[in-house]
């Protein structure tokens, strides 16, 4: 750990600040080598403190030219030996040149550089001998060291370049995150505003024709306006209701209010006819069961489709059948009104969206348009093989 922060330190120092560092660290050590003489070999002259000198000078530029820096202070550690000046901290220089050359390039340049330079490490071991008091030693041995910093940079480069891949995976991962939780939202918010328009459109438009009805029956038929007037309160109830539980997902408890079942499908037809239109509801069951998501969808196209006939098509009679088979869910809404309605152009738009939306997201299919002789029809097929739930 201790190091880990004395290497993240350094590594926070400018790019200058930090060679010249290096530079002052090598110079110390290097220098008090060359100024120890060894008795019986050349000592300390002009030549070995200039090679020292350049050794020293090309190191500032080891960032920007590591492969000539090598070169340079390889040179001059080929140079002492061949002078005959010896030590042991001598090719310290090259040790860090060769370090960078491996830490700030590729494999392809490690390799050959290591062979350059065990190559030249050797030839100068033969040129100067092999005497066993030579700190030169065997041609092979001097042909290892080089390939010791060579081999450090590579693993430290390598280390450095899956620590940047982990996190750039990372980074990637919660970008990832971050755009499924956005798609979730977006889902969540289209999803509530259909819920919302689903009861709104048809509990007001129910409750604006049980208004339109109690009033004209105030004076002539109060019992007629009174059953109208407790359908209004009963469907502002139910409005209520349904909302406070759509809302909730916005909230940050969970909903735990149950979806629509076509089981409800009576009370809705209820509060249609107690608009003044008259709806024959049909369902034939397959025997087969169904999940709460495709009766939740059924619920609301029927929902939707008796709110525009209420509200558009000027219809009195408005046919409405389920017919369950073992693959999926037929749903049919066919109306009398004039030739000339049609619920869909005559909305806003969003009954429609809504309706399709729902019947995509099961992978089902919808159509609509008038029919022959005047009416409108409403067709969906909600697929349904493999699931389980409840029946029509």
């Amino acid at each position: 750990m201790t190091f880990d922060r004395l290497a993240a330190r350094v590594r926070a120092l400018p790019p200058l600040v930090a060679d010249l560092a290096v530079v002052a660290v090598v110079g110390l050590f290097t220098a008090s080598d060359v100024a120890v003489n060894d008795p019986g070999y050349r000592q300390d002259d002009a030549l070995t403190w200039a090679l020292l000198a350049v050794s020293l000078a090309a190191l500032v530029f080891r960032r920007r030219r590591p492969v000539p820096v090598a070169c340079v202070t390889g040179a001059a550690c080929a140079g002492w030996a061949l002078h005959g000046h010896i030590g042991e901290l001598l090719n310290l220089p090259v040790i860090v040149a060769l370090y960078t050359v491996a830490v700030l390039g590729d494999r392809r340049r490690t390799l050959w550089t290591g062979l350059v330079a065990a190559t030249a490490s050797g030839v100068v071991a033969l040129i100067v001998g092999r005497d066993v008091v030579n700190p030169q030693g065997l041609p092979v041995l001097e042909m290892v060291w080089p390939l010791v910093p060579l081999l450090l940079g590579e693993v430290v480069r390598t280390r450095r370049e899956l620590l940047a891949e982990y996190a750039a995976r990372a980074e990637r991962a919660e970008e990832e995150r971050e755009r499924e939780a956005a798609l979730r939202v977006r889902r969540e918010r289209v999803r509530v505003a259909r819920e919302i328009h689903d009861i709104l459109a048809h509990t007001v438009s129910a409750m604006t024709v049980q208004a339109g009805v109690a009033l004209d029956a105030l004076d002539t038929a109060p019992e007629v306006s009174r059953r109208a007037m407790t359908q209004v309160r009963a469907s502002g109830k139910e409005a209520v209701r349904e909302l406070r539980a759509t809302l909730s997902v916005l909230r940050e408890t969970e909903s735990t209010a149950p979806a629509p079942r076509l089981d409800q499908l009576a009370e809705l037809v209820e509060g249609v006819e107690a608009g003044g239109v008259r709806v024959a509801l049909r369902r034939t069951p397959s025997g087969a069961a169904y999940p709460a998501v495709v009766e939740a969808t059924a619920y609301r196209i029927v929902q939707e489709a008796l709110t525009n006939v209420v509200k558009h098509s000027g219809a009195g009679r408005v046919a409405a059948s389920l017919t369950g088979t073992d693959t999926a869910l037929h749903i049919e809404i066919v109306d009398d009104g004039p030739l000339s309605s049609d619920p869909f152009t005559a909305d806003d738009g969003f009954g429609l969206i809504g309706m399709r939306e729902r019947v995509l997201a099961l992978g089902g299919t919808l159509a609509y348009g008038p029919v022959p002789g005047g009416g409108f029809r409403v067709h969906a097929v909600l697929p349904t093989e493999g699931t389980t739930g409840g029946t029509p």
